[in-house]
């Protein structure tokens, strides 16, 4: 039976286009399936934890201030335990990890991630971790994607498009937002719109979209009176909106950063014991700040719908701000999308009331600078505008007020890009040394270490060779540097043909007086056999180098690895590449092909 399937997967896949049609709709309706039971799931453990579905602020307010404390920090336990035991991808809000596994994995990942980070970030917001369901159902969906992928055998290009169609899928399903939840997969987690990519992702978020409206309905996340630009002039007012947007950004990625810092330095700390602190001392502050517990849909209304207080717009702000990084710093589970549109709607009503006390015959309610600033802040976080600005009008498909909208979300994102070159989600990927901006080429690099392509008998001298004799080798030798090293091998310098030259004018006056070890430089950068190729390319490029030498552990020189070498590796691995997708488009006849995939 197994055979049969293979062999009628084959010979689908022949079809390029048909089949990438059906695999893709499969993957969309896995994904709406999944954030339904996602979203069930969170709702069941709410009513285990609190004793209702849908806990409210004044619900909150009525109960003991043990629970409020108690509840996150339970929770806590149970979510370190489950990330440290089964999956530590399931850690913070999901969305690096994806785009790492298609940048460097081809959009392979786990299929126990699914498992994992399902029961995870459930159990985490429904105790009131102040995190989101996008962030979660983002790597849920790209999980099944890729599980999906995998199963079928397909080659590296189709699987990180069928990665980038699971997320679509999950953030259409979540927020009824089909064209939403494509722009995100393709413009933040596979960063590219090429038509192979963006038509089954379509797909799949189209269909993600249907199942979920035909559980949850058709209605946007966020009920809001009707909002419009109500003079040109306020348009300076989303200008600032924008600019201030881009500066809480920076400090909510920072603040993010501080916290995780601080968790990880107690490294004999178990991580359950890590994620109760962080709970407990979140319910420490939802006693003061009931609505910063959980995702916040019901603070975040109030605000949009002008309900809140300015006196304590700033103080809410800053509490959420607080809340997402004890939850996420300390190894919490859950997305960062949700508290960024908390935090921009908070920002905007605060500007909201600022504008209407400056400009009152002219300036909007504070509830459209609310909506407006919910597009800008995660314009500035994730750095991209196409996304905010799509999201946000089928959140609450309100179009008239897209023309402010358009403006702050550019300037938050040219202001924050400017000032912090890193997104929420890059930022997390640079600190452990994943650089996705130096684009997909760079990174085929990754996979191949110094030992690969170095050349392991260079041309050694004696630190105390003479300078005629030095002379006479480069006479007779063809390369560019020579390895000073002793009796034991141990570099003690390089001598490349720049210094030589320098010397050759005064070679007669200097004979007997210069020495190999006069001549070479000592801070000439090494590097190590298992370096990967792609950590030295600097290095070599440096000050016109064009080799460099390779030392073991105990600094005896084993080699040296050449620039022309690695750009000859470099094309070698871009060419595997297009070839396997290009063998990936265009499927084996045979079964045996097929294994080879």
């Amino acid at each position: 039976m197994t055979d049969f399937l293979l062999r009628l997967n084959d010979r689908f896949r022949r079809s390029t286009r048909l089949y990438m049609v059906l695999v893709a709709l499969l993957v969309g309706v896995l994904g709406g399936y999944g954030a339904i039971a996602f979203r069930v799931l969170i709702e069941w453990f709410q009513s285990l934890f609190w004793g209702t579905e849908h806990f409210s602020i004044a619900y909150l307010q009525s109960l003991p201030w043990y629970w409020i404390v108690g509840i996150p920090a339970f929770g806590g336990v149970l979510v370190g335990w489950i990330v440290d035991r089964f999956a530590k991808e399931a850690k913070g809000h999901g969305v690096p990890e994806v785009m790492e596994a298609v940048a460097l994995r081809e959009g392979r990942i786990r299929p126990r991630v699914v498992i994992a980070k399902a029961l995870g970030s459930s159990l985490c917001i429904a105790s009131g971790g102040s995190v989101g369901r996008e962030g979660p159902i983002v790597q849920i969906g790209a999980a099944l994607g890729s599980t999906v992928g995998q199963a079928l055998r397909v080659g590296p290009g189709r699987l990180r498009t069928l990665t980038g169609c699971g997320a679509a899928a999950g953030i259409a399903a979540t927020f009824n937002a089909p064209i939403a939840g494509a722009l995100f997969a393709v413009e933040i987690v596979l960063g590219d719109f090429g038509v192979p990519q963006f038509s089954p992702i379509v797909l799949a978020s189209v269909a993600a979209t249907v199942v979920s409206r035909s559980y949850l309905g058709n209605f946007p996340t966020f009920d809001i009176p009707s909002y419009s630009l109500e003079h040109p002039i306020e348009l300076v007012s989303y200008v600032l909106l924008g600019a201030a947007a881009a500066v809480v950004a920076i400090v909510f990625i920072e603040t993010l950063n501080f916290f995780e810092d601080r968790f990880d330095e107690y490294e004999g700390v178990s991580q359950p014991i890590k994620t109760a602190v962080g709970g407990a001392l979140l319910g420490l502050l939802a006693l003061v700040y009931p609505g910063v517990l959980g995702v916040g849909h019901e603070a975040m209304n109030q605000t949009l719908s002008g309900q809140t207080a300015w006196l304590m717009l700033l103080p809410l702000l800053m509490a959420k701000l607080l809340a997402v990084s004890l939850t996420i710093g300390s190894g919490g589970s859950g997305g960062i999308f949700m508290p960024s549109l908390f935090l921009g709607a908070t920002l905007g009503a605060l500007v909201g009331h600022a504008s209407g006390f400056l400009f009152p015959a002219t300036s909007a309610p504070p509830g459209a600078y609310a909506l407006v600033g919910m597009g800008a802040l995660v314009a500035a976080a994730t750095h991209a505008p196409i996304t905010a600005i799509l999201i946000i009008f089928e959140l609450t498909n309100e179009y008239a007020i897209i023309l402010p909208l358009m403006t702050s979300c550019i300037v938050a994102t040219l202001l924050s890009s400017r000032l912090h070159p890193e997104s929420i989600y890059t930022v997390k990927l640079m600190r452990r040394g994943v650089d996705l901006r130096a684009g997909q080429d760079l990174n085929v690099l990754k996979a191949v270490t110094v030992r690969d392509v170095m050349r392991e008998r260079p041309v050694t001298v004696a630190p105390g060779m003479t300078l005629p004799k030095l002379m006479d080798l480069v006479a007779r030798s063809d390369e560019r540097c020579f390895y000073v090293v002793d009796d034991n091998l141990i570099l003690k310098g390089v001598i490349s043909m720049t210094e030589v030259q320098a010397l050759l004018p005064g070679q007669e006056v200097l004979r007997d007086l210069v020495l190999a070890s006069d001549v070479a430089l000592q801070d000439w950068p090494r590097v190590a056999a298992d370096d990967t190729l792609d950590a030295v390319v600097a290095d070599l490029d440096g000050d016109f180098r064009h080799e460099l030498p390779v030392l073991n552990e105990d600094g005896a020189l084993v080699g040296a690895v050449r620039a022309e070498d690695v750009l000859t590796r470099y094309k070698q691995e871009v060419l595997r590449r297009e070839l396997a997708t290009t063998l990936d488009h265009h499927p084996p006849a045979t079964h045996a092909a097929a294994r080879r995939d």
